[in-house]
């Protein structure tokens, strides 16, 4: 299929159409043509193509894996936001949530975090790095920082269990109650952007999050790099009323 010169929309534009034709064609998680093989068959150009896939990115339809290509998205977790750890959103989307500890390190707590952890600096504090899945896809980076002398041997715990929230409950009889979130874009760095098998700068939505107990003692500050293709997130709004 060839795009006529004289169609009065950009040309991205219908290689765009045809690559929706396409993923509707192949199906969920599916790989797309390659960059090359779609400029020869819209006669133009690779950067054309490029524009074209990044929309689509960006609109969750297609996914970027390094060094592997351009894929069908499965679809996007839908994350309604209220207080609920990964696994649990995870298995409201009938997915199976899945961790990989990243790493988990004890450290002395600076300025910031002391405060955000009501502890003095200097204390000891747990700082837990892990890559979450969901149905064996790569879906965000969280890392979470705790303090050790609440929750001594933490770091350990949680190698064997998926849900911090839940080994929190379980372990040391902490309940999750209240959190403050904040939500912005951010480019990918190298790091994240290797655990999560994208593209140098591709979008990520990036949370961080204060959570706190029934008591209002803070009890976790961390910050969680979200794929910008894998997420929508949801917000049941009032109208404020005086």
């Amino acid at each position: 299929m060839a795009i006529e010169p004289h169609v009065p929309e950009p040309k991205y534009v219908a290689v765009k159409h045809l690559l929706l034709d396409i993923i509707a064609e192949l199906g969920a998680g599916a790989a797309l043509p390659t960059e090359r093989a779609l400029a020869q068959q819209c006669s133009t150009s690779r950067t054309t193509v490029r524009q074209a896939i990044n929309e689509l990115v960006v609109q969750g339809r297609i996914v970027r894996r390094q060094g592997a290509g351009n894929f069908v998205a499965d679809g996007k977790m839908n994350w309604p936001l209220y207080l609920a750890s990964f696994t649990e959103q995870a298995a409201a989307n009938g997915m199976v949530a899945t961790s990989q500890t990243i790493g988990t390190k004890r450290e002395r707590a600076n300025a910031e975090v002391a405060e955000r952890l009501a502890v003095e600096p200097g204390d000891p504090v747990y700082r837990l790095d892990r890559l979450r899945i969901a149905d064996g896809v790569p879906m965000c980076v969280e890392t979470s920082v705790l303090s050790a002398d609440r929750f001594p041997g933490l770091s350990r715990r949680i190698r064997s269990v998926g849900s911090l929230h839940s080994l929190l409950g379980e372990q040391y009889d902490v309940e999750l109650t209240r959190g403050e979130e904040t939500i912005q874009i951010e480019p990918a760095t190298p790091r994240v952007a290797g655990l999560l098998d994208l593209d140098v700068g591709a979008p990520l939505l990036v949370v961080r999050r204060h959570s706190f107990d029934k008591r209002g003692t803070p009890v976790e500050w961390g910050t969680t790099w979200m794929r910008g293709d894998g997420v929508v997130f949801v917000a049941h709004l009032e109208v404020r009323r005086s």
